[in-house]
């Protein structure tokens, strides 16, 4: 039997030079300009995928195991290097946690993993080492977003507070301890998506309403622009492009 050809989904790289798609037949990589395959993991080796994510450039893969068939289970995050030169691609770090995995962030120095009611930031990718952990309210999507800069180590999540987002700068917080929320309250109603742009400078949200976006100063928490985009509900979400976030909507 044929296998089912769906994308369960997708993410742009930290520069938005290459996506990567998490498929029932394993995951596809693919160049922007221009727009050409660039490498893949196939059904045998992954099964189907629920995420992945790659770090810049590099050979390194984070996939989540999901979908009608996976290999792998999705409590974990497995990496592999998608070796070039001929070389099969092989798994070289695991990591297994006791709920499902819900996103996958990475940078060069980190790699955040996303819980439903916890974030999780590792060293990375040599010899791993937690660092942090953050207990978030209920975050049944995986809302997170990472700063790709190498002078802003900004982190972004749903806030405690209804509608709140918050903000903890990874460079400025020791290992194995706590520090005052950096919150901003930017709507009444639950979060439904939370963007950072490149340089870290600007955080942008829309709530599960989706009539209003809003872009904030992560430094000063100012609110710097609001988008209107209508009165009907919508489900909103986010792509990249230029280096900038844009905000699209599907009604």
């Amino acid at each position: 039997m044929a296998q089912p050809r769906g994308v369960n989904s997708l993410q742009f790289n930290q520069d938005q030079s290459c996506f990567c798609c998490a498929m029932e037949t394993g995951v596809r990589i693919y160049n922007v300009e221009p727009l050409m395959e660039k490498g893949n993991l196939d059904h045998e080796q992954v099964g189907s995928v629920a995420q992945c994510s790659m770090l810049h450039r590099s050979n390194l893969l984070a996939v989540v195991g999901g979908g009608v068939n996976p290999k792998f289970s999705e409590i974990s995050v497995l990496v592999w290097d998608d070796a070039r030169e001929g070389r099969d691609p092989k798994l070289v770090l695991e990591f297994t946690f006791t709920k499902p995995v819900l996103a996958v962030r990475m940078r060069h120095d980190k790699i955040i993993i996303v819980l439903k009611n916890r974030i999780y930031v590792y060293s990375f990718p040599d010899n791993p080492v937690k660092l942090f952990e953050f207990d978030t309210r209920d975050n049944p999507k995986g809302l997170c977003d990472l700063c790709p800069s190498l002078e802003k180590q900004l982190l972004v999540f749903p806030g405690h507070k209804c509608g709140s987002l918050q903000l903890v700068d990874l460079s400025n917080t020791k290992p194995g301890t706590s520090s005052a929320p950096f919150t901003i309250n930017a709507h009444q109603s639950e979060i439904a998506c939370l963007a950072l742009n490149q340089p870290g400078s600007v955080a942008a949200s829309a709530s599960r309403k989706g009539t209003l976006i809003r872009l904030f100063d992560t430094t000063t928490r100012d609110k710097l622009v609001e988008l209107r985009r209508g009165t009907d509900p919508a489900t909103l979400y986010w792509y990249w492009e230029g280096g900038r976030n844009r905000p699209c909507y599907t009604p």
